[in-house]
């Protein structure tokens, strides 16, 4: 049986311009991004951390297998995108984990964003330098 014609539990993380699409599959194994492992998709231990920490927290000795779908922004974003639509995969597979993943702030998202760039300015907020002559 191929894994689209499994059930899953499906989540959607953001951050910044980063997007995850997460499944969940009960009874499964493995975790991959992109088609590429997880430990191979993302570079440093605390990008590799950062995305598998809702199943360090919520699931001990379940076995799930995990796909997910990521695009924009860079690794970092990335790892933090994933890391939300995981957790809210996870409440979906179980509601009772909930209270242990809001308690760990995994079910927050991270509303930061890059502030656009105002007219007469370099930046957003950087002013072009001031000549006295």
């Amino acid at each position: 049986m191929k894994k689209e014609d499994q059930k899953y539990f499906e989540g959607v993380g953001r951050r910044k311009t980063s997007t995850a699409r997460v499944r969940i599959y009960p009874g499964g194994s493995g975790f991959a991004v992109n088609d590429i492992d997880v430990d191979k998709y993302f570079k440093t231990n605390l990008q590799i951390e950062s995305a598998k920490k809702p199943i360090k927290k919520a699931l001990t000795s379940e076995a799930v297998g995990v796909t997910v779908k990521v695009s924009g922004s860079g690794l970092s974003s990335q790892a933090d995108a994933v890391s939300l639509g995981l957790a809210r995969a996870i409440v979906k597979l179980d509601p009772a984990l909930r209270p242990a993943l809001r308690s760990s702030g995994l079910l927050t998202r991270d509303p930061r964003m890059v502030e656009r760039k105002k007219p007469g300015l370099k930046k957003a907020r950087r002013a072009p330098q001031w000549a006295k002559r």
